[in-house]
């Protein structure tokens, strides 16, 4: 059916009563006119060419089909979704893994700065006890 269907979407579905029918009671269909508007093909003309009735059976024929395109479009985003769901797995598991060597690095360099505060200190010291030290010869 292809895109033959896609002429479904246009039609627009009413709630009437009949005038003959029982009081009250709602029914739920489509109006021959404005079906035949949509597309001709889905209404039955008389011989003097009024139209008469839809052809539900098209128009069910229809919405199935629309109905299957719509399936297999969920479907494939659904496949699409667990693809992205996935990759985002795999990215927070290795963001996860960099925070952790963030943490290893930040905490190494804390290191070695406290080393070369040390070795400054004590090369400081070593400069002032050879100033004392000439000083006093």
């Amino acid at each position: 059916m292809g895109k033959a269907s896609e002429v479904v979407l246009a039609l627009k579905p009413v709630t009437f009563r009949y005038k003959n029918g029982k009081k009250g009671m709602p029914q739920f269909g489509l109006i021959a006119a404005d079906v035949a508007n949509v597309n001709p093909d889905l209404v039955v003309r008389d011989r003097n060419g009024e139209i008469y009735p839809v052809r539900y059976d098209a128009v069910n024929a229809m919405l199935l089909n629309e109905f299957l395109k719509a399936h297999k479009k969920v479907e494939e985003q659904q496949a699409h979704f667990s693809e992205l769901d996935f990759k985002v797995a795999t990215q927070e598991r290795l963001i996860a893994q960099q925070q952790e060597g963030l943490k290893i690095l930040t905490a190494q360099i804390k290191e070695q700065a406290a080393q070369i505060q040390n070795v400054s200190a004590q090369i400081e010291m070593s400069k002032r006890s050879t100033q004392v030290t000439v000083n006093s010869l």
